[in-house]
């Protein structure tokens, strides 16, 4: 009997401590975020101060098709025009956003090799978003993602060939992207969490949208000349102007 006793009693502490941890696992769950109409919005401009970097001439004679669709081709560093300053990443940070999860979307971005360069240099996506990879060029290219924090990813393909489809489960800055066909070819992901990043545009102009009101941290990213912050405060409904600068001597 006392056998049998303890054996009860074991198995009835094995189960409330198995309630318990499903119970704390649930609690841990995070709500899946559903805008309320009271979202806010950041947009601003990012400006290079000085002269920038003469672009570098890159060896494409590698592939004689290369250098017939796109002669003279320069590296994309600094793509700077009228001092604004495109390819920089802006995303939030806060701990309210690690309250909740966000939806993959629906949409697919694109990366493309076309005259045997990646467009877009530099792209964001979020995490399990589909990304297409297309070829465009009369030539075969090979796209070769080599992140830390994701599997690497290594395929080729032939001119007119079907689109490729690329994923990442984990949050990365960046995924360097290389073609191990044309090694100067390279791009850069963003992989975020959330949906809340934007990469400059050629006037330099960005904007994150939907943003739940709440305290963030504003991070501005590039390539080469390094990493920017400010901390600001969205409030409901509320639009906030925020600018970058950055300066060769940055990086």
């Amino acid at each position: 009997m006392r056998v049998q006793t303890f054996l009860r009693i074991d198995i009835l502490l094995v189960g409330s401590l198995l309630v318990l941890a499903l119970g704390t696992a649930h609690t841990q769950e995070r709500s899946t975020y559903k805008p309320t109409g009271g979202e806010g919005t950041i947009k601003g401009t990012i400006s290079f101060l000085g002269t920038p970097p003469e672009p570098r001439r890159l060896d494409t004679g590698a592939d004689p098709i290369c250098e017939q669709v796109n002669p003279g081709q320069t590296d994309e560093w600094y793509v700077v025009t009228d001092q604004k300053l495109a390819n920089v990443v802006v995303y939030l940070r806060g701990d309210s956003l690690s309250s909740y999860s966000f939806a993959t979307p629906s949409n697919e971005v694109t990366l493309e090799h076309r005259g045997c360069r990646y467009v877009p240099h530099v792209l964001g996506v979020q995490t399990r978003q589909i990304i297409k990879v297309v070829n465009t060029d009369p030539t075969t290219q090979n796209t070769h993602a080599t992140p830390k924090n994701n599997p690497d990813w290594n395929q080729s393909q032939p001119a007119s060939a079907a689109a490729l489809e690329l994923r990442f489960a984990s949050p990365e800055l960046f995924v360097p992207m290389k073609d191990n066909q044309h090694p100067w070819e390279h791009a850069y992901i963003g992989v975020f969490p959330h949906p809340f990043f934007s990469v400059s545009n050629t006037d330099g102009s960005y904007e994150i949208s939907g943003i739940p009101p709440g305290q963030y941290t504003v991070v501005a990213l590039h390539e080469k000349l390094g990493e920017q912050t400010a901390d600001v405060f969205v409030g409901l409904s509320e639009l906030k102007k925020l600018d970058f600068s950055f300066k060769a001597s940055d990086h």
